[in-house]
């Protein structure tokens, strides 16, 4: 605490000489902006920076206008911890991020003793809030929501189909997988295999070979897109058609890139199509001017962004502690992804998963599109 109060005094003090005109926020971005999931990196820093542009444009937060520190933890948790003490260093409290949820959660134990509020746009672990940190929010949803789609799914149309269940072993994709299969069981369905494989292999030959053995006609992969494109990939160089069933970490162009045609099928859950809510209209247009396509957490990166700012103008400060308590009030939130509240934990009450399916467009691009 002596640490925000000496960053304060010291801001104060600046500001009395520079003029309130001259003030800056620093928010920091923090994902993979390099690695294997670069391009989830790219789309929080690119949700992020939009939005500091255009807050920009009209005075910033509370006039003081917005700066982005960028981190990159390259999905790493050792990383993340060193990318938050940074931050922490650098005097920032306000941070969206982080990507993955076996980095978030170590990352948010240096948040929490340092006075930075943060907000995952993709964080879906429940341990991420669960612990009821003052300063931990999401703008998606849970792990065990996500879950509970896939085993309806599998208790209701799939009821007759073999499921296998494979993960990644990281409390993102084994967290999913676990939530999953433990709605799926308690329903009455026995998976016919569950298994773990490593991140960072190429050749997953052997876990495709039990797939093939167990006679699944749908696998659940709790991963991210490249481990699970490959799998796909692999398992049609086998010869099997067992559909995929996944979940958000595969919303990515690189999942079509890395598994081939034979993604084509692939079952995914997601939020809403945030694109084509109507609230994102023009934000979509500023990004597609740019030659982006905001796919994946782009607008949930953004949607953050609005929160901090939403929250830090009706509490009339930013003081990361004071921010938080709006959050936490019940308060409604206005952004690009929809109206957003929040719980005690700092979960959305009202987030929820769709299904989506991977197939070809006319132009020959498979693309994920919402059912």
């Amino acid at each position: 605490m002596n640490r925000y109060w000496l960053t304060g005094l010291v801001l104060a003090a600046g500001l009395s000489v520079a003029g309130a005109a001259n003030a800056q926020i620093t928010i920091g971005v923090a994902g993979p902006i390099t690695g294997p999931n670069a391009s989830f990196g790219a789309q929080l820093t690119n949700g992020v920076n939009q939005a500091a542009e255009d807050f920009n444009k009209t005075g910033g937060i509370l006039g003081q206008k917005i700066t982005i520190e960028p981190g990159d933890d390259v999905s790493d948790p050792k990383q993340g911890v060193s990318v938050a003490n940074k931050f922490v260093g650098d005097g920032i409290h306000f941070v969206v991020g982080h990507f993955n949820s076996g980095v978030t959660i170590p990352a948010s134990e240096v948040y929490v003793d340092n006075d930075v509020l943060f907000i995952t746009p993709s964080a879906t672990n429940p341990k991420v809030t669960d612990r009821k940190l003052w300063d931990a929010f999401r703008t998606c949803g849970r792990d065990d929501q996500q879950g509970k789609l896939w085993a309806d799914l599998a208790l209701g149309q799939l009821k007759d189909k073999k499921i296998a269940i494979v993960h990644d072993k990281t409390p993102y994709g084994q967290g999913l997988a676990d939530a999953a299969r433990g709605f799926m069981n308690a329903g009455g369905k026995k998976e016919v295999l569950y298994e773990g494989v490593n991140v960072g292999e190429k050749d997953y030959s052997a876990i495709v070979s039990k797939i093939k053995a167990s006679g699944a006609d749908y696998l659940m992969w709790g991963g991210l897109h490249t481990e699970g494109g490959l799998i796909l990939r692999q398992m049609r160089d086998q010869g099997m058609s067992t559909v995929m069933i996944s979940g958000d970490g595969i919303t990515d162009q690189e999942f079509a890139s890395i598994g081939g045609p034979g993604v084509e099928g692939t079952l995914m859950s997601f939020g809403p199509e945030p694109r084509n809510n109507p609230a994102a209209k023009e934000v979509v247009a500023e990004f597609k001017a740019k030659g982006y396509d905001p796919e994946g957490y782009t607008l949930y990166s953004y949607a953050a962004m609005q929160i901090f700012k939403a929250a830090a103008e009706k509490a009339n400060s930013l003081d990361p502690h004071k921010v938080a308590d709006v959050m936490h009030s019940g308060m409604t939130f206005h952004t690009v992804i929809g109206d957003i509240a929040y719980d005690e934990k700092g979960d959305r009450k009202d987030a929820d998963y769709v299904w989506y399916v991977w197939k070809k467009d006319p132009d020959g691009k498979i693309t994920f599109h919402q059912m």
